[in-house]
Order: C-alpha cells, then structure tokens, then sequence
C-alpha cells in the first residue's frame, strides 16, 4: 500500500477526479489507478463507493461554504446577495464535478449532515439582513436556491450561448430583481405576512 494514504487523501484524489472525469463516472477503480496502488487497498480508508461520493459532497460543502463566508464577510442586501451566488458560480466553475456532487447529497444521507447544516445557516444570514418574516423567508430561501442552480445548469449546458448579451448580464440583472423582490416582501414586524403582494 502506497505510504501516507489517508481517508483524506483518498477523497482529495477523488474530488480531483470528479473534476476532471465528472461525479457520474466517479469509481474505486479509478481513484486507485491514479493513486497508484490496487483497487482493495483503499477499503480500508474509505467503505465503498457511496462512502467515497459522499466524501467528496461533504468535501464540496466546506469548500463552497468557506467562499461564501469570504463573499459575504461585512455585507448586507444586494452585496450579500451577488456575494452568495457568486460564490456557488464560481465555484460550479472551478470545480465542475465537486459542484456536480453537490446535487446527491439526498444520495449519501448528507441531507441532515454538519456541512449542509453550515450551509443553510450561511443562506439564512444573508437573508436574514432582510428582516423577512420566517414563512417568506423559506420562500426566498427556494428561489434563491432554484436560481442559481438553475442559471449554472443551463449556462453550463450552453442554453444561454446562442444570444447577446452574454449570461453574466442576465445573472447580474436576476440578482437585482431579487434584492428588490426581497426588499418588498412582508417583514418579520409585518402583521399580515399572509397578504398577496400586487
């Protein structure tokens, strides 16, 4: 067996390889082959390979959740906001297969996790800076969310390559909308937090 190998190490390699491979074609076999030692060494440092996958999930979450904390560090409303997606675009950028292990994280029981955990509470601070009322606030937390994994999936897929202006306008445009629709829904002091908005 290959000294100094490590259940860190060994999902090091394999976030490295999601990146390079994508999370789907993710394998023991090939997280060994790169690590230069046999596929039956690694059983030791890692259970199977849901194990792994999960790893490198609770891996990405540290990583996206400490650009965040930088992003978002001393800012408040519409800063806070551009800081929060940016973090994930970048990110989803940088580091494709590590972002791409961020959408199973139902698949590995991280759903309830440590790491997913630092994550909502990094959400909700930036809207917190919001004062919504708690039931408007879950509705934010959903679009936020929809938002930005939805505009990384299809500028990832090309979708949005076709036309001018580029997709950074759209991004910075739909980050605007937000911060105003926001600003305008029921706050926590608001006695009606129920009422339609018009």
């Amino acid at each position: 067996m290959r000294s100094g190998l490590t259940t860190n190490s060994v999902t090091l390699c394999a976030a490295d390889l999601s990146d390079e491979l994508g999370f789907e074609s993710l394998s023991i076999s090939a997280v060994a082959r790169r690590l230069g030692v046999a596929a039956p060494s690694l059983y030791s440092h890692v259970r199977d390979l849901p194990a792994l996958r999960a790893g490198v999930s609770a891996l990405a979450l540290e990583e996206l959740s400490d650009a965040i904390s930088t992003r978002i560090a001393g800012r408040s409303g519409r800063e806070a906001l551009f800081g929060f997606a940016e973090a994930h675009r970048l990110y989803a950028s940088r580091s494709p297969g590590r972002w791409q292990s961020l959408q199973h994280l139902t698949d590995g029981g991280m759903a309830g996790s440590a790491a997913v955990g630092r994550l909502v509470a990094l959400t909700e601070s930036v809207l917190h800076r919001y004062a919504l009322h708690p039931e408007w606030q879950v509705h934010a937390t959903r679009m936020l969310g929809s938002f930005i994994n939805g505009f990384i999936a299809l500028a990832g897929s090309g979708s949005f390559s076709h036309r001018s202006p580029g997709p950074e306008s759209s991004w910075d445009i739909a980050i605007d909308a937000m911060h105003a629709l926001f600003s305008s829904w029921p706050s926590i002091d608001d006695p009606d937090p129920a009422r339609k908005l018009h």
